[in-house]
């Protein structure tokens, strides 16, 4: 494959093509400014010609940015450019991120090898969970959970990646069907996003659930023959416990564990979100006891899908396909008349007659008579505590979701902002997501004692802290330009931004003017200067008691650390 020879925003070099999805392309990148691989994320063309979502699309990555945990991908940078690509294409602002260049194969890759062995797809699962349990704490709600967004290292380690790009994504698509198209794939949706509904944390569970779905199984647990008709299965059909597909291909040990694992795959596949795990933490216990515990009965697992699909699955089944069906069906033809057309438009008539006739009667009665509605105002709560928000929720018949994100500008525990935002109207019992302020956002301060004064900057300028004042100072034992202290401990706790001072080494010490001190005084006084004595004889001069330093090698001032020094003294008679 050739290579792209160009630099992005004046730093980026990009290199080889090493993915492509239904949005982007992904290549391998160098960072020219501090001298590290990166893998560069570059949007299609298409969408970079919307305003709107290169905005939106650079502000959720400056939220991903902020997250770094060993189950993400860190995202470094974020941007635009407007380098003309190859064939003259016109220059034109096209968004990129910049993220952690991560080896391995991506889990996608891994399932289309066959179904992963139990053991593997629990692990998978949990490094998945462990990422949206960080992420979902900062506030960060993924939305496109799947295979093709999960790396895994050759050491085994699961790797998030893509934080904050569906959600610009489905921020600037009007309808199921565009974001679809943009997200390339349906197959992971949850029901409330092919419903075009509010999502929260919980979207992101039922995506997981998914996925744990495809890796035990080997293949989705709804397929059809385009997003849209996939989407509806989501909605309105039940999936068939993993451990009865394809069962007879797996061995009986491997099959009751996959069976263990069936009441944790249906739970997070609920299509109510009140009936699937509250949280990432909750789903990673389960995962934990189906390892351990009791293979469910099929009684058991019955009663299991009664509670989260309905009482008759298997006839909401077919009443899903025959709807289906009716609706695509394009060979099926009338079998009576219609009736005539002119008792069409009499009636017709009849309807815009009656429509009126109500119009008019609702008009003429509005003075004296309140229309009765069923939804209710989301009030504002920003600045509120948590505690106060529900109860206003409450008096409005509504539910809140706590969600807790970094923010440096509202007090901790106070009400940051509401999705939907305030003055949106509702269906009684409906949730609203409150995002409750967590303070500012903190990060650890690297170790640096013992780098050298260019890494320690690399380091805490990879974690967003600044260099502030370097000061050196004499250290017998250490090089020149190694950190001997910092301003801040490691792994103490920091807002973003906050200057670290340092501490480095000169690399010299003072040598004193030794000459009239006794061999042994100046011999010591070396040595505790990190220096080494090196007695040389001088017959040429008259010796003395006891032996007394007449020159030295090198003059009074600063000298090398570690330096050998010889101290010349008198043995004549």
């Amino acid at each position: 494959m050739a290579t792209i020879t160009r630099v992005m925003a004046g730093r980026y070099r990009v290199d080889d093509l090493i993915g492509r999805g239904g949005m982007a392309h992904v290549h391998r990148g160098y960072d020219l400014t501090l001298g590290r691989e990166v893998a560069i994320k570059i949007l299609d063309r298409d969408l970079a010609r919307d305003a709107a979502f290169r905005t939106r699309f650079r502000m959720e990555a400056q939220a991903a940015s902020r997250m770094s945990h060993p189950s993400i991908v860190r995202v470094f940078d974020a941007g635009e450019d407007s380098t003309a690509e190859a064939g003259g294409t016109p220059a034109e602002p096209v968004p990129f991120i910049v993220m952690e260049l991560v080896p391995g194969d991506l889990l996608k890759d891994i399932i289309a090898r066959g179904p992963v062995p139990t053991v593997d797809a629990v692990r998978y699962a949990d490094g998945i969970l462990e990422a949206l349990e960080y992420s979902h704490r900062a506030g960060v709600v993924h939305r496109d959970i799947k295979p093709g967004n999960v790396k895994v290292t050759p050491d085994g380690t699961v790797k998030v990646m893509d934080f904050g790009i569906a959600r610009a994504v489905s921020d600037s698509s009007s309808t199921v069907a565009e974001t679809t198209q943009i997200i390339g794939t349906a197959a992971y949706f949850s029901p409330e996003q092919a419903k075009g509904e509010q999502v929260d944390a919980r979207t992101d569970l039922y995506s997981a659930g998914v996925v744990l779905y495809e890796m035990l199984t080997g293949r989705q647990p709804f397929r059809g023959d385009s997003p849209v008709a996939v989407a509806y299965q989501h909605v309105s059909e039940t999936p068939l416990p993993p451990s009865e597909v394809h069962d007879e291909e797996h061995p009986a040990a491997e099959l009751a564990r996959i069976r263990a694992l069936d009441p944790v795959v249906l739970r997070a596949m609920a299509k109510d979100p009140f009936q699937r795990f509250p949280d990432a933490v909750s789903f990673r216990t389960a995962l934990d006891d189906a390892v351990t515990g009791a293979v469910p009965t099929k009684k058991q697992l019955s009663s299991l899908t009664s509670e989260l699909y309905g009482p008759s699955p298997r006839h909401a089944q077919e009443t899903a396909r025959t709807l289906r069906q009716l609706s695509t069906d394009t060979t099926m033809t009338r079998t009576q008349s219609g009736p005539p057309v002119a008792w069409i438009w009499a009636g017709v008539a009849l309807l815009v007659v009656l429509m009126a006739s109500v119009l008019i009667w609702v008009l003429a009665i509005k003075p004296t008579v309140d229309v009765p509605t069923a939804t209710r105002s989301v009030p504002s709560l920003s600045g509120q505590t948590y505690e106060t928000a529900v109860a206003l929720l409450a008096k409005n018949d509504l539910r809140a979701i706590r969600i807790d994100q970094a923010d440096a500008t509202v007090d901790k525990g106070k009400v940051v902002s509401t999705e939907p935002e305030a003055g949106a109207h509702m269906d009684k019992g409906q949730s609203v997501t409150v995002y409750v302020s967590s303070g500012a956002a903190e990060v650890a301060v690297p170790q640096v004692v013992g780098l050298s004064a260019t890494a320690a900057k690399d380091a805490l300028t990879k974690a967003g802290l600044q260099l502030g004042s370097v000061t050196q100072k004499n250290d017998p034992r250490t090089q020149h330009d190694v950190v001997l202290t910092s301003s801040v401990q490691a792994d103490t706790k920091v807002p973003p931004g906050t200057v670290i001072d340092l501490v480095v080494a000169s690399g010299v010490v003072t040598l004193n003017d030794l000459t009239g001190w006794t061999l042994d005084s100046a011999t010591q006084t070396l040595q505790q200067q990190g220096l080494t004595a090196n007695p040389v004889e001088n017959p040429q001069c008259k010796a003395t008691d006891p032996k007394t330093v007449a020159s030295m090698s090198a003059p009074p001032g600063d000298v090398p650390v570690l330096s050998t020094i010889d101290l010349t003294y008198c043995t004549g008679k």
